[in-house]
């Protein structure tokens, strides 16, 4: 503790010096000055830790807007390949075309004297050369098949028994997944701890009254953001005649069926990119993870394999079991400047259109 160089004159003065007046002076500078040293030295502390700080969001703010510019050209240059697909189809079939196509003058001057931007049968064929472009700046592209994916489950604030519970079978669920429990911390610091830890995803459970009905998923550091409605979620417990005792870490087997549009692929990518992949060439797994759509609704099953013979097995329960509707992509991560749009939502207007599957 660095005294006060206004309390200097009450210090005791010795008797064997000459000047008492001269002493308390000089003393009364000394202590001046280290206390002035001492503050200014928390005060440059403090500025530099300032500073450090907003450097990193200055940092993370720019690598967003670069993410997001190079993502909109890249979207921008496959709506045009679309386009040339389509308007080269109807010069070969001689069917009309769309207004929107046929009304773009600078897409039919470019058609006649350049071939070589790549143009698809299909829109939205996963082989196509529009996809491959697209991958180039894809999400997942840089660690997908190259480093084992680590989502972070957490919890809504002061949760259920039965939500806990729910945290720690979907931690079982994903073998390289990470739980904690969420406790006071917000939002912002948990996405710093998980971009600093060099973690792929975060993935967040919510209740009512005691019954889990959400779960959002957000890959690292830049999005996209996936949010489910949860129903009918069954814990290993409440499933009849389900396999017991220790769980299988194993990397499962995914299994999806039922995607067929281009948001199906897309949730497809989000939902395969929380769970390792295989070895090509590796032994046969334990167990298998099926998301399987029907009518927008994706039901999740978790099995085992149980060998009943020699050459024979059988599939075995193991859960959880859930039914998950999805309600929102976006862009960017949970935190609410991260500056993503809305890829899709579900509204009262997309409600009414039953007869249609959107995934």
């Amino acid at each position: 503790m660095v005294p006060d160089g206004n309390n200097c004159k009450k210090h005791f003065t010795p008797d064997n010096v000459d000047d008492p007046i001269v002493w308390t002076s000089e003393i009364c500078d000394k202590t001046t000055a280290a206390a002035t040293n001492h503050k200014r030295s928390n005060v440059s502390a403090l500025l530099k830790k300032s500073k450090t700080s907003i450097a990193n969001i200055r940092r993370q703010a720019r690598e967003r807007r670069d993410y997001l510019y190079r993502k909109a050209l890249l979207l921008r240059d496959a709506s045009i390949a679309e386009k040339r697909a389509k308007l080269k189809a109807s010069i070969a079939s001689g069917k009309p075309l769309d207004p929107s196509v046929a009304n773009d003058k600078t897409l039919r001057e470019d058609f006649k004297y350049d071939e070589s931007l790549p143009t698809s049968s299909k829109p939205g064929d996963a082989n196509s050369k529009d996809s491959d472009m697209l991958d180039l700046d894809d999400e997942y592209v840089l660690t997908s098949g190259i480093v084992d994916p680590r989502p972070l489950i957490t919890t809504s604030r002061s949760p259920s028994a039965r939500l806990s519970t729910f945290a720690k079978e979907m931690r079982l669920l994903i073998p390289t997944s990470i739980r904690i429990n969420r406790g006071n911390l917000v939002i912002p610091d948990l996405l710093a701890s998980a971009k600093a830890s060099a973690l792929s995803d975060m993935i967040v459970l919510h209740e009512h009254r005691g019954t889990p009905t959400a779960i959002t998923v957000s890959h690292l550091p830049h999005g996209p953001t996936a949010s489910f409605s949860l129903h009918n979620v069954m814990l290993r417990a409440d499933i009849p005649n389900s396999a017991r005792g220790t769980v299988s870490e194993s990397y499962p087997h995914l299994i999806f069926e039922g995607f067929t549009t281009k948001l199906g692929a897309r949730v497809v990518k989000i939902l395969k990119h929380i769970f390792p992949p295989r070895e090509a060439n590796g032994k046969l797994g334990s167990r298998v993870v099926t998301f399987k759509n029907i009518e927008d609704s994706i039901e999740m099953r978790h099995h085992v394999f149980v060998k009943t013979g020699y050459n024979s097995v059988e599939l075995a329960e193991v859960g959880p079991r859930m039914t998950m509707r999805l309600f929102q992509i976006r862009g960017g991560t949970l935190e609410k400047d991260s500056g993503g749009e809305v890829e899709w939502a579900l509204s009262q207007y997309t409600r009414t259109s039953r007869k249609k599957d959107y995934l």
